[in-house]
């Protein structure tokens, strides 16, 4: 895959996804909303790839949306503007539903829909000097694509001050709400990337993929019989599963599982 705005590199069974636009603070505009789906949706059916880095070059982030984009949407009429906002929001869901799991590394500043990006992916590490910013009604417009995945990170309580008041925060500030899932010393962060993703890639590829869909669609359900009937399917299924059964076989016969061969 070619693109313009991003880079992708492969190496093993991990891809690395980066913002590509460090002069313009990697601001995103119609293009790289338009590569991140179609990285993310062929990075998903990709039997080869087993993790996925969501990155980016230069000093910042994301700056959120682009200056010059942002002037084009000016004149948009109403249902142009509603085409827009649907791409940014397929797009966003595209990286919350891909079946591999997506670690965020945040190397500097992420401001407005870049903190949409990062909520969008499963595991957010950050460095400990970078800041986050919800700027969106500072401009008289509200964070609407990205809060369905802003607020399941952060938390409604959080969401209602920052959404409302556009303060800056900082990582560990982006810690303490929840929104981060570590943050360590700039010099350290590729290091703890590296051991995510080991942790990761050591697992059942299956298994991994089946525990992200896990989370997502039972966080919230009510503890009622139809929740156990569900759950109870769900581990009978995977029990059954090739990786199922070559695992437990594997801890049974004190040998590496076949995922961690070759």
């Amino acid at each position: 895959m070619e693109f313009e705005t991003l880079k992708l590199v492969i190496e093993g069974n991990v891809a690395t996804v980066t913002l590509n636009r460090p002069d313009v603070r990697n601001a995103f505009n119609e293009t790289t909303i338009a590569e991140l789906a179609r990285a993310f949706e062929g990075l998903g059916r990709s039997e080869m790839v087993r993790a996925i880095v969501l990155a980016a070059n230069g000093a910042a982030f994301c700056a959120g949306a682009d200056l010059n984009w942002m002037k084009k949407m000016a004149g948009y009429t109403h249902a142009e503007n509603q085409a827009d906002a649907l791409q940014l929001a397929q797009m966003l869901r595209t990286i919350y539903l891909c079946p591999k799991p997506v670690v965020a590394k945040i190397q500097g500043d992420c401001y407005a829909g870049g903190m949409g990006l990062v909520a969008a992916c499963d595991i957010i590490l950050v460095a400990e000097d970078v800041h986050f910013c919800l700027s969106e009604v500072r401009l008289g417009l509200i964070p609407a694509t990205i809060s369905p995945y802003v607020i399941k990170a952060m938390g409604e309580n959080a969401a209602r001050r920052y959404f409302l008041t556009a303060e800056r925060f900082s990582a560990q500030e982006a810690l303490r709400i929840g929104f981060a899932h570590e943050v360590v010393e700039a010099s350290a962060l590729d290091a703890k990337t590296f051991d995510v993703l080991k942790a990761l890639t050591g697992n059942s590829p299956h298994a991994v993929a089946q525990a992200k869909t896990l989370v997502r669609e039972i966080a919230g359900q009510p503890v009622d019989d139809a929740l156990l009937a569900d759950t109870a399917e769900r581990i009978a299924q995977i029990r059954a599963s090739e990786q199922g059964r070559e695992g437990v076989q594997s801890f049974l016969d004190k040998r590496k599982p076949s995922w961690l061969m070759g």
